[in-house]
């Protein structure tokens, strides 16, 4: 890439980052919130014999599938159900659905015929704006760390700071990953509404669908699926960092812009 047209990625990356700012602090601040009622129930739920009882009398299949298998401690806990809604599909889910609506939006509107009116080319609108989905992956993970250990320490709780720095870091391949199918669908599609909706449903079958497969005889299909590639009990319970998996995410995702560019380039606006 020439040196002027990555200038110009980085100013279409600043401008709208600086127009995400606002929602990836409210985003944050929910996940922050929801992630300290965790912490906050977490020591009486984790300790009481309910959930003990629950857990017995649930079958083992479906305890594996929903990953009640690790709420035997507050980093079980967090793992198995905050991460999992919070990260592998909330966050997920809002990092798809952003960036199907960045070029599909514009594209509704008009706004891109105006912008591509300037010296600019596709590539760098198209780049520009999938760097700026860096704002809100940087702003939750870089938000929520330390409102966890804060809210684990009023508790009288303690979380493994270095596994939950890792777990944060390893998710930040994982929702680039999918940023990249949001970007390819609003692409596709051309439509933000319907791309946006299509990527929140992906997001959430891909969740559903690894977790089956992984109780099931078919685990090795699970492997299409970005889910398959951040697994948080692994990292914040276990201690185990997939830097291959990672590797697989980060791979994924440059094909997937790749493919966005070439698909928009051909694209009548």
């Amino acid at each position: 890439m020439r040196a002027p047209e990555r200038s110009t990625v980085w100013t279409v990356a600043r401008f709208e980052g600086r127009e995400r700012l606002r929602t990836s602090a409210v985003v944050a601040a929910l996940l922050s919130a929801y992630g300290a009622l965790f912490v906050w129930v977490g020591p009486e739920l984790v300790g009481g014999e309910e959930l003990q009882a629950l857990l017995d009398a649930m079958p083992p299949v479906l305890v594996e599938l929903l990953g009640f298998e690790s709420l035997a401690s507050l980093s079980g806990l967090l793992a198995g159900e905050y991460y999992t809604f919070g990260w592998l599909v909330g966050l997920a889910g809002y990092v798809a659905y952003t960036a199907a609506g960045s070029i599909a939006g514009d594209m509704e509107t008009d706004r891109m015929d105006t912008l591509l009116a300037a010296p600019i080319s596709r590539g760098s609108v198209l780049s520009g704006n999938f760097l700026a989905l860096l704002v809100p992956i940087v702003v939750a993970n870089a938000v929520v760390p330390p409102v966890l250990v804060v809210a684990a320490a009023a508790v009288g709780e303690s979380l493994p700071i270095g596994a939950l720095l890792a777990l944060h870091a390893l998710s930040v391949p994982y929702l680039l990953c999918w940023g990249a199918v949001g970007l390819l669908l609003g692409v596709v599609i051309g439509r933000s509404r319907p791309a946006g909706r299509i990527a929140i449903a992906l997001v959430f079958a891909s969740w559903l669908f690894e977790s089956v497969l992984d109780v099931s005889d078919y685990a090795r299909v699970g492997a299409v699926t970005p889910t398959r590639y951040l697994d948080p009990s692994a990292v914040l319970v276990s201690g185990e960092y997939d830097l291959l998996g990672a590797a697989v995410l980060l791979a994924a995702t440059a094909l997937l812009v790749a493919a966005s560019a070439r698909l928009f380039a051909g694209r009548d606006l």
